[in-house]
């Protein structure tokens, strides 16, 4: 038999949990609901850490937690403050009892672990002015005397970029802590902040159970923000705002979830696979450390009969310092989808290697498609056992960088995306295919000699052999590459010297009679074929079929009209007679290294005929993303 609980703003905890008799919180119902159960939650704002106790017992066994249809719930990491003290001019002043925060204070807790680069004293709390977030001074000085800042150092690009949120930058909030009391400084400028509504974090999570192998739930239409998240290393516990926490099956689905100090939605490892050794004990690099976490995780049960298989689709994800979503080991077998991420590791107030809308490792056939991707540090960045992986019908815009696959061997498919960051690919990996996309922008390819890294046995968490980067061994067919003025590297010209097929490649590696050593030397065969290439973008010398037309400006634009996006762009007459033709497991080589077939996670053939408006394309179409595409003038609607 299975139960429906109801919460809300009315309820009792010492209630039934009926519609007519309903809980107060909804970590009462988590306490008591199991497998089959609904947790139904009605309108209003929850200020609690929701942390379920039971799990569901398979896909049709779930325990679901939704707001009520129609009524606007939200669950927030903060607490109201009021009682400000004016202090001086436009600063003022809260103090706080410590026992307020119990175990975890989120103004003593610095931004901290691995792989942090810059930090100068930024701390996990935050302040919101009418649900506007603050930016934290590195004294009490400078929030006396705010810096309008109009531009920022990106870290990413080592370019000086706009601030897209200057008015933000006026708003600073500084905390002192001692023994007994967190006093809290911010800058309201005109506003007065017992008339206004002012929150803080006070909260590690809103909704993340604290044990593992919480497994099978599903989290729907709920508003969730400002949550003190740490910091989420590959090498650390990754708890963010929401998340399954080293579990299986959990759907995410059409929440809003916004304002969390690091990460949103996490789909990571937990603590005992690691926790920020590197920064802790110094005594190996995190290279190391992250190669023990693949090992101490299959000892925790890591196989898809275990963790991931996660779902996460229709979710609004944005203003969040760190990751949109993050992922390392319990990402596995997941799909991501339909998701409007943006915003994300923008306001710069700490950096690291870390930061992205999607930052995943050892996404082993993970699904990320149909998502937007916008005004981001770095759209989706795949690290390390990027297997089985594919990246399809996704719109990037406006990001530092749009895509990075990084010390990976594939295979993996990049497929039928839009990318315009004027850094649009970073490409530090081998064994990807590239088929369909629209790249506008600078790609990087970059060798990795001095870091092996796993990879498996195909649809499998177990570990087949470790490989360094070699570079190559990428497929480029049927894309549309676009340059622009003051932008290098568009295009493919950057694998001339490689070899061009596998006969090639080992008669060639062979014929130095040594061992590894000639491997190094080698470059590993390309298959570029049935490119376009426009206004200045590059071809590949060895490249056959080709349609150049270099001095041809397509004029692409992304443009935004309420909340649809449309593709503006022109194209050469010559186009819609350069037809390409569908490509498949059949047609795309297999990756070296692996020793594995591009093909569905099931294992099937995988063909890439459905377009990025979800179109089916003939036998041969026109190439890009859109299979309509047409000469002259395009404007499409692509999100919406």
């Amino acid at each position: 038999m299975t139960f429906q609980y109801h919460v809300a703003k009315h309820g009792s905890d010492s209630a039934q949990g009926t519609e007519q008799n309903p809980f107060l919180t909804i970590n009462k119902a988590a306490s008591v609901a199991v497998a089959g159960d609904t947790i139904i939650v009605h309108e209003g704002v929850y200020r609690e850490w929701v942390k379920p106790k039971n799990a569901g017992l398979s896909e049709y066994r779930r325990i679901t937690y939704q707001a009520a249809e129609g009524e606007k719930v939200v669950i927030k990491g903060s607490e109201r403050i009021q009682e400000w003290e004016q202090v001086e001019g436009t600063v003022w002043k809260v103090q706080i009892p410590n026992e307020f925060f119990g175990e975890y204070n989120p103004y003593i807790e610095e931004i901290f672990g691995d792989w942090v680069v810059y930090n100068p004293g930024r701390h996990l709390g935050d302040v919101y002015l009418n649900g506007m977030s603050f930016y934290e001074a590195e004294n009490l000085e400078q929030l006396q005397n705010p810096e309008v800042k109009t531009e920022v150092l990106d870290h990413w690009t080592e370019t000086i970029v706009p601030v897209k949120n200057q008015e933000q930058t006026k708003y600073l909030w500084f905390a002192e802590v001692d023994g007994k009391h967190t006093t809290i400084y911010a800058n309201f400028h005109e506003s007065n902040p017992n008339e206004e509504f002012v929150e803080i974090n006070v909260r590690k999570a809103c909704f993340y159970p604290e044990q593992t192998g919480i497994n099978y739930i599903t989290v729907k239409g709920f508003e969730m923000c400002q949550a003190a998240t740490p910091w989420t290393p590959p090498t650390a516990d990754q708890p963010g705002l929401i998340g399954p926490h080293w579990s299986k099956g959990w759907i995410i689905e059409d929440n809003i979830i916004h304002d969390s100090k690091c990460s949103a939605i996490s789909i990571g490892k937990e603590a005992s696979t690691g926790d920020n050794y590197r920064t802790k004990r110094k005594d190996k690099p995190g290279y190391q450390y992250q190669l023990e976490s693949v090992f101490l995780a299959k000892q925790a049960g890591w196989s898809k009969e275990k963790i991931g298989s996660h779902i996460i689709r229709n979710n609004t994800i944005y203003d969040c310092g760190q990751n949109g979503v993050v992922g390392h080991l319990g990402c596995v077998f997941s799909e991501i989808h339909n998701n409007h991420i943006y915003n994300i590791g923008i306001k710069r107030e700490f950096y690291g290697h870390e930061i992205g809308g999607i930052k995943l490792h050892a996404a082993i056939d993970v699904q990320i498609h149909n998502n937007r991707i916008h005004d981001c540090s770095l759209g989706t960045w795949l690290d390390w056992q990027t297997q089985g992986t594919r990246v399809s019908r996704n719109l990037y815009y406006r990001n530092s960088r749009d895509l990075f696959v990084e010390v990976s061997s594939g295979p993996y498919l990049v497929d039928h995306n839009i990318l315009t960051a004027d850094y649009a690919l970073d490409n530090h990996a081998q064994g990807g295919a590239y088929v369909n996309n629209l790249i506008r922008g600078k790609m990087e390819h970059r060798k990795m000699l001095d870091r092996a890294t796993p990879y498996h046995f195909p649809h499998s968490t177990e570990v087949a052999g470790f490989a360094v980067t070699y570079g190559g061994d990428d497929r480029f067919i049927n894309n549309i590459f676009v340059g622009d003025e003051g932008l290098e590297k568009v295009g493919t010209s950057h694998f001339n010297g490689y070899t061009t097929s596998l006969e090639e490649y080992i008669a060639t590696v062979n014929e130095g009679g040594g061992d590894h050593h000639e491997f190094n030397k080698v470059e590993q065969p390309v298959y570029i074929n049935h490119n376009a290439y426009l206004n200045g973008s590059e071809a590949f010398e060895r490249e056959n079929a080709k349609l150049e037309s270099t001095k041809f400006n397509p004029n692409l634009e992304i443009v935004e009209e309420g909340n649809e996006v449309y593709l503006s762009i022109e194209l050469p007459e010559d186009i819609e007679t350069f037809l390409g033709e569908v490509q498949s497991t059949n047609t795309l080589e297999r990756v070296r290294i692996v020793d594995a077939e591009f093909v569905n996670p099931d294992g099937s053939e995988v063909i890439l005929n459905t377009d990025l408006l979800g179109n089916q394309r003939e036998e041969k179409s026109v190439i890009g993303p859109i299979a309509n595409l047409k000469a002259g003038k395009n404007y499409l609607k692509i999100w919406g």
